[in-house]
């Protein structure tokens, strides 16, 4: 087992952010995570908020960018990455509009992989982060999912694969892992269960139906770098629900080393 970064991303914790980013980032580093993704800035300039960071001991692994930010704003976005020494930056989520067929998601994959290869140019990574969606529509017989990084070279396109929406579509988390290896830097570690009617509730790790000991063993032989965790919608406050998920993987991964 290799020793991967634990962080959060702080979608997790968007109420909270909203009232004291500052607070609640330094929150989030006093229970021990090492770094954070972002979801936005709460308006805090680049230097200030890699001051903070410092400060802090917190390390920005990257940010999720929406896709209307990619095609309207890719410079500004990236020049913000990099002032606060981030890594990584993933579009998170697809429009029911720019999905609605074969040719919309070609026309998607062209352009993510447009925008990684300026990435790269600018020594960030760039990936995309999946939902359940993907797996529910197929281009050129293969799932969206993996059309997607059939289409896009692994130089542009990278994948942060969330399997907890892996899993939920109706796949193993434990057999897409491997094979994406050398390809998966970035992995969302989240469990769920459903409800009475089919839908997803996501839970804090370990009281839900992923077998995350699994998954971060497979996470660690593929050569994933950063271990995200992230609660869509938390049953309990939001602060407690991640500092339980990371309590968790410190009894259960982190002691080990």
């Amino acid at each position: 087992m290799r020793k991967m970064g634990i962080g959060l991303q702080l979608f997790t914790l968007r109420d909270e952010t909203a009232q004291d980013f500052r607070g609640t980032l330094r929150k989030v580093a006093e229970m021990g995570y090492e770094g954070v993704e972002f979801a936005g800035y709460g308006g805090i300039p680049a230097e200030e908020m890699k001051a903070l960071l410092d400060e802090l001991g917190l390390q920005a692994i990257g940010s999720h960018v929406g896709l209307e930010l990619l095609r309207n704003d890719l410079q500004k976005e990236i020049d913000y990455l990099k002032t606060i020494g981030a890594k990584y930056m993933m579009c998170p989520y697809v429009a029911p509009e720019d999905r609605e067929n074969a040719e919309g998601w070609k026309s998607l994959f062209a352009f993510l992989e447009e925008v990684g290869i300026e990435a790269r140019k600018q020594e960030l990574i760039f990936g995309y982060h999946n939902h359940a969606f993907e797996f529910e529509t197929e281009v050129d017989g293969q799932f969206v999912f993996d059309a997607m990084y059939s289409a896009t070279s692994p130089e542009a396109v990278q994948v942060e694969m969330d399997v907890c929406w892996v899993q939920f579509a109706g796949q193993d988390p434990l057999q897409y892992i491997p094979k994406y290896a050398g390809r998966l830097p970035l992995l969302h570690l989240k469990d769920f269960s459903k409800d009475a009617e089919g839908n997803m509730q996501t839970l804090e790790l370990s009281q839900g139906l992923v077998d995350l000991k699994g998954v971060i063993q497979a996470a660690s032989d593929a050569g994933t770098q950063w271990l995200i965790v992230e609660q869509d919608v938390c049953q309990n406050p939001p602060l407690e629900s991640v500092s339980n998920s990371f309590n968790w993987l410190k009894e259960n991964y982190l002691n080990q080393f």
